[in-house]
């Protein structure tokens, strides 16, 4: 009997992974036929548009290539040829991006497969590169250490394409295919077209068994009874292959979910939760800064800044989530300069400062500081604050607690969240008290760092120079929980020299440097 039946009970018994859970960086790229005209506010979205009088896609289609009744989607595929694509430098790249899993979106809404199809001649072993791209990825990202993800978009074919309009090649036998049959706008999926669905995913799935499988809004599009189907034959299929896995998926619209809670992890579009889970969740953003993501590559946009990143993915993981990273290649198959050095500048900061994100699980509160997001939630990059040095986000991995700064601080640096208690507030919490810690270092330098707790909290005194930039982290350590205590008022035994470079160790509750 099969470990998971096709019902949502059964699906929801499904464990995240752990090395998911640590995982908190990853990296996907969206790249098809759609990078050939590399125009608009979403470049994913331009096959769409194009079709659309009155559309900035539209009129610029026209003009550069001609009416869409003459020069349909499929004509863009011969001009796609990926000439320049180097799996290996991609992979490459995405590993000194410090992500611990990659991978490409399989088939977008355009019905393109970027995989050696058997059920859709449309696809880029056949035609365009000519490359089986899912496959060759496979190989050079786990080849790199990195897990391996496809995304799924392909449910929105179905109402992706004028379908019902008779100027375009939508309707034609001979591309038909591509764009799904004709059928009326207000049509649901047909049986047919669930059953080519799963027949995809199951082809990706046998050939390249990833790790992660990510599906866009358009899962909701599917009837019940051919998700339930779906997610346990990956889950199936996993237990013969020795993986474990991850599915995800959306809400869309909200208070829907595309999988119930469990059968899967909760992504996020260009958002964020604004406080601490205790759920495991997902964003999914991109590095260029349009409004809600470009997502392929387009000729004039703009790229985040490092700080950016390094603030969103430190954000996201002392919250409980994890950071899926879209960049988008050229047509060509590179990857725009701008593009890889905020990609290598992430890197340069996770290679002095990931032991504060990868593996580490939020502390007992995400953060402090006066900067506030509004709302959590799909799409609300756009109330997304400038943090300053005064924002802190906290992560632990055993025993230590990371203080991740997001700002240059001055001569010192205030942690409030470790306070002592006063009395008019005698019953603010005190979670960490000053016999409890070992240590504190600045990652990046070797010294121990001084410091003291009173009624403000944790002051630690900085170095006069601090490494890197964009944010600051501090690693408190901690005595073990197990440990023995001794002394009337409960100090920890330490091997701290109590009257060396450090300043002198004082227990019960008192300010101490460490």
């Amino acid at each position: 009997m099969a470990a998971y039946q096709p019902q949502w009970t059964s699906l929801a018994e499904h464990p995240v992974p752990s090395w998911f859970r640590g995982a908190k960086l990853g990296i996907y790229t969206h790249w098809g036929p759609y990078c050939v005209p590399s125009y608009g506010g979403n470049g994913t979205w331009y096959p769409h548009q194009m079709y659309i009088d009155g559309t900035p896609e539209h009129r610029h289609h026209v003009k550069t290539y001609g009416h869409p009744s003459k020069f349909g989607y499929k004509d863009f595929i011969p001009m796609f040829t990926g000439a320049k694509f180097d799996p290996e430098e991609w992979a490459d790249l995405f590993r000194r991006a410090g992500a611990r899993f990659a991978g490409p979106v399989a088939e977008h809404h355009d019905g393109f497969s970027m995989w050696d199809s058997r059920v859709n001649r449309w696809n880029s072993a056949r035609m365009g590169p000519k490359r089986n791209i899912v496959g060759e990825l496979e190989k050079t990202i786990r080849a790199a250490g990195m897990k391996f993800l496809t995304t799924f978009h392909h449910g929105a074919n179905w109402i992706f394409f004028p379908t019902s309009d008779p100027r375009y090649d939508c309707m034609t036998p001979e591309s038909a295919d591509l764009y799904t049959r004709p059928h009326a706008p207000d049509a649901p999926p047909d049986t047919a077209f669930h059953e080519l669905w799963l027949a995809k995913l199951r082809e990706v799935w046998d050939d390249c068994q990833p790790d992660i499988i990510w599906f866009d809004f358009d899962l909701g599009l599917m009837r019940d009874r051919w998700r339930r189907r779906a997610i346990a034959d990956y889950y199936n299929r996993a237990e013969t292959w020795g993986r474990e896995v991850v599915a995800t998926a959306k809400e869309m619209p909200k208070g829907w979910f595309n999988l119930p809670p469990h059968a899967g992890v909760l992504d996020l579009e260009v958002g964020r939760m604004n406080e601490m889970t205790q759920h495991l969740w997902l964003t999914d953003t991109s590095i260029d800064a349009g409004p809600g993501g470009a997502w392929s590559h387009v000729r004039n946009i703009g790229y985040k800044s490092v700080e950016r990143l390094v603030h969103t993915t430190a954000d996201i993981a002392s919250k409980n989530g994890c950071l899926l990273l879209n960049a988008g290649p050229r047509a060509d198959g590179t990857i725009p300069g701008a593009a890889r050095e905020a990609l290598l500048g992430l890197g340069r900061w996770l290679e002095r400062n990931g032991e504060a994100i990868h593996d580490t699980t939020p502390w007992i509160t995400s953060g402090e500081g006066p900067t506030r997001q509004e709302g959590g939630g799909h799409f609300n990059e756009d109330n997304e604050p400038r943090l300053t040095a005064h924002d802190i986000r906290f992560t632990t991995k055993g025993d230590n607690v990371y203080a991740i700064c997001m700002g240059r601080p001055g001569d010192q640096t205030l942690i409030r969240s470790f306070r002592l208690p006063t009395k008019e507030a005698a019953r603010t919490m005190q979670p960490v008290d000053s016999s409890e810690i070992r240590a504190i270092h600045c990652l990046g330098c070797e010294q121990p760092l001084r410091w003291r707790i009173d009624e403000d909290g944790l002051m630690i005194e900085n170095p006069e120079k601090l490494p890197g930039e964009h944010a600051f982290v501090y690693r408190i350590g901690l005595i073990p929980a197990d440990h023995e205590e001794n002394g009337e008022h409960g100090q920890a035994r330490t091997n701290t020299d109590e009257h060396g470079d450090h300043g002198e160790a004082r227990g019960g509750g008192a300010a101490r440097a460490g």
